[in-house]
């Protein structure tokens, strides 16, 4: 019998630290319930002690998650542990994870403590986690460059402190995978208790050898992997669930193991998580870009049409990315619509249908036949943001060749209309340029980028906007078949997830 492999998702909260990802608790909700239904084992749904934001998005993450555990992430200390038990507490199946650096250069650095002081610490730790909870994870962070005898000492102590998971993070995404094997072959060999517990990795994409270390440590018997959707996170990223996934899936003989994961809605998650956090997914992205399947060589595509296994070693179906049969249109009807959302994975509740139902009807009188991907579009649109401060009423812009561009802007603040009429150096600047008078902001933009969601020239233009206020970045994102108006609704967005930071300050820079 195959062992198991545990899924650890933290897209939530690692993946949430990449710059300007973050998630009002709507989103972060919706997501969860998405990655529960995806089967991992255990969301780790955020920080509690960061921010009130965090503790109360975490809290209603663990109400809504019955089946997958809800993990809240805890530093050392009593305050973040009370704050992590007093978020997840409720919930069916709540795990607390904690974390101590035990690399020298943190000890010194960042810590300022002995390994005495670091043993002691992450004991205690673990016993007060354990006062609330049997179901306990501890992690070593900076463990690839920690000693890897101080490293199996302060897992010993922690395993008969009562920890229940044990995670070795390769924090900064230093290790390669044949050392970091050797590493987790090591503390498997030369940690008393090891056996009691369950092994787990972090792994960061630095090098872009995150999944490739995961894979070497799970081959040297870690047995659960700790993952995001898309590889989002810090830096350069985390191990990429989907990638992991599918590599086990794909080898299932390399690599004896299995994993819970529903594969057919990985294409769909993938997509939501790109939806919900503006980074669109890049073309070449293994498993889940868009030319992950493509075939445009002529070979390619004559060994496809014979036999799909020449070029495809995975069918695109396992994950979930299948062509609709069913024609969305003008014409169709609200039941129709909800039977479609509902099988390519939205559960939506009957106030949802209707939000989106609306904004779909708006749509089909501008498009003759509205695709799945453009029914995603307005289910982020309608359903996924919570109350924002800022709203867009109304867009009227001038533009051409003989004279000045300029937009007039209607705009709900606060529940109040305000009205605005820009110029600029075009029809997108001059509407930037009213929207920032009416909302009085200095953000900065550091980045506009806009692509068709779909084929053919009435597709939905997806714009993506990077802006800057006062050290704060966050990620903007509007869809419209103009996209004039895809690029406002983009930066209103920006302009919202900043003031939603501002509300949250950004999470402590310890992290795995």
């Amino acid at each position: 019998m195959k062992e198991k492999v545990y899924i650890f998702d933290t897209t939530l909260r690692d993946g949430e630290q990449s710059p300007g990802a973050s998630m009002n608790t709507a989103e972060k909700v919706r997501l969860a319930t998405q990655l529960e239904k995806l089967g991992v084992d255990a969301i780790e749904a955020g920080f509690p002690a960061a921010s009130e934001g965090d503790f109360e998005a975490v809290a209603e993450v663990a109400r809504k998650v019955s089946n997958s555990e809800v993990v809240a992430l805890a530093r050392a200390s009593v305050h973040d542990i009370d704050r992590a038990w007093k978020a997840v507490g409720h919930a069916a199946k709540p795990r607390i994870h904690t974390f101590l650096a035990t690399s020298d250069i943190h000890m010194q650095y960042k810590l300022n403590m002995s390994r005495d002081e670091v043993l002691k610490s992450a004991v205690d730790a673990v016993k007060y986690a354990c006062s609330f909870t049997g179901n306990v994870e501890f992690s070593a962070e900076d463990g690839s460059r920690s000693d890897p005898d101080f490293l199996c000492q302060v897992f010993e102590a922690v395993i008969n402190a009562g920890a229940k998971v044990i995670n070795l993070p390769d924090t900064v995404g230093y290790a390669v995978p044949h050392e970091f094997g050797e590493l987790v072959a090591y503390v498997r060999k030369n940690t008393p208790g090891i056996d009691k517990v369950i092994l787990s990795v972090h792994c960061h994409n630095d090098l872009g050898l995150a999944v490739a270390n995961t894979l070497a440590a799970i081959e040297n018997g870690a047995r659960q992997a700790e993952v995001t959707i898309n590889g989002i996170g810090e830096r350069a990223g985390n191990t990429s669930l989907e990638e992991l996934v599918m590599t086990l899936n794909t080898r299932p003989t390399y690599l004896p193991v299995t994993t819970a994961i529903e594969t057919t809605r990985i294409y769909r998650i993938s997509r939501l998580v790109s939806m919900i956090t503006g980074m669109p997914v890049q073309p070449n992205k293994a498993i889940v870009g868009a030319n992950a399947f493509a075939h445009e060589a002529g070979i390619h595509q004559h060994g496809v049409l014979a036999n799909p296994m020449t070029y495809e070693i995975m069918k695109p179906e396992t994950i979930g990315l299948t062509t609709s049969k069913l024609v969305m249109g003008k014409h169709s009807g609200k039941h129709a619509l909800h039977k479609h959302l509902k099988n390519i994975g939205y559960d939506l509740s009957e106030e949802e249908i209707k939000l989106v139902f609306k904004k779909f009807k708006e749509l089909a009188d501008k498009k003759k036949v509205v695709l799945d991907e453009d029914l995603e579009a307005l289910v982020n649109e309608g359903v996924l943001r919570t109350a924002d401060i800022y709203s867009l009423q109304y867009l009227h812009v001038t533009a051409g060749t003989t004279v000045l561009p300029t937009a007039t802007v209607k705009m709900l603040i606060n529940g109040a209309e305000a009205f605005c009429t820009g110029s600029g150096n075009g029809p997108i600047d001059a509407t930037f340029n009213a929207i920032s008078e009416l909302t009085q902001t200095q953000s900065s933009l550091l980045r506009f980028s806009v692509n068709a969601l779909t084929g053919g020239t009435d597709a939905q233009g997806e714009v993506t906007v990077r802006l800057k206020e006062d050290e704060i970045i966050a990620l903007g994102r509007g869809a419209d078949p103009d996209i004039i108006t895809a690029s406002a609704y983009a930066y209103i967005n920006g302009l919202n997830r900043l003031e939603y930071l501002k509300e949250n300050p950004a999470r402590t820079s310890e992290a795995l």
